[in-house]
């Protein structure tokens, strides 16, 4: 992927606190529109960052209900320009439409359609898991943020295996970084029930809910999760780890 279809330059005026100003060049972060279409239904418009594109769409439709793994996946076809995904299953799903078509997450992302009756949550499995690998985690989390050091405009997600780290994604959103590195599993065959995440962005509720419907029984940000997010990880056993850092971090 070219950084022009990530990043683009813009002039700005920087002023100072004592008056003075300079005519500098920065790096702004662009966004991106894509439609995605399962069975020839438009189903939904993300904007995102235009990296790491087939795992948003696996990711996205993994915790929104619409497929359970890779085997619900007959064929990915993107657009020229990559603003249309169009995705076709093996099955056929009873869809119900959302009205009005309203924005969702941090970035505008329009949903309007969702599998009816949803996906049914499951209590996790009880993790075992060394904090050691969590203060890994977050020690070399930084460096895996390119797009952040030149912007200052993304959210980054982590994917990791008993310690291993197999994946980092970064995007405008944070649900949509997330996405991405839950879709990098999909993608790869790797047992979600084996992973965990670490996520840049704080925890509301429905960032839960991403890693229940997914099956990820670990959820680690160097933020913090709300009440409800911690309420909902107690009855479904994720396991919300908030303020990671190299040297501590808080467990609920």
């Amino acid at each position: 992927m070219e950084l022009t279809d990530i990043c683009v330059a813009r002039d700005a005026k920087l002023i100072m606190a004592d008056g003075n100003t300079t005519e500098i060049e920065t790096t702004l972060l662009s966004e991106h529109e894509l439609s995605i279409l399962v069975n020839e239904h438009f189903v939904m418009k993300l904007v995102c960052t235009k990296q790491d594109l087939k795992e948003l769409v696996l990711g996205r439709l993994l915790t929104s209900g619409f497929i359970d793994g890779m085997e619900d996946i007959s064929k990915i076809l993107f657009c020229k320009y990559q603003n249309e995904a169009s995705v076709f299953l093996n099955k056929e799903l009873e869809l119900e439409e959302l009205l009005p078509e309203e924005k969702s997450c941090c970035t505008g992302n329009q949903i309007r359609y969702s599998v009816k009756g949803g996906k049914e949550r499951k209590k996790l499995p009880k993790p075992e898991y060394d904090p050691a690998w969590i203060f890994a985690m977050a020690k070399e989390f930084k460096k895996g943020t390119p797009i952040h050091e030149m912007t200052y405009g993304t959210h980054s997600c982590m994917l990791a295996r008993k310690g291993e780290i197999l994946f980092n994604c970064e995007d405008i959103g944070r649900h949509n970084a997330i996405d991405k590195a839950i879709g990098y599993a999909v993608g790869a065959g790797i047992p979600l029930s084996e992973c965990m995440l670490y996520t840049s962005g704080r925890i509301p509720i429905d960032m839960a809910e991403k890693a229940i419907t997914a099956g990820i029984p670990i959820l680690a940000s160097k933020a913090v999760p709300t009440a409800e997010a911690v309420e909902l990880a107690r009855e479904f056993g994720l396991v919300i780890i908030g303020s990671a850092r190299p040297d501590s971090m808080k467990v609920f």
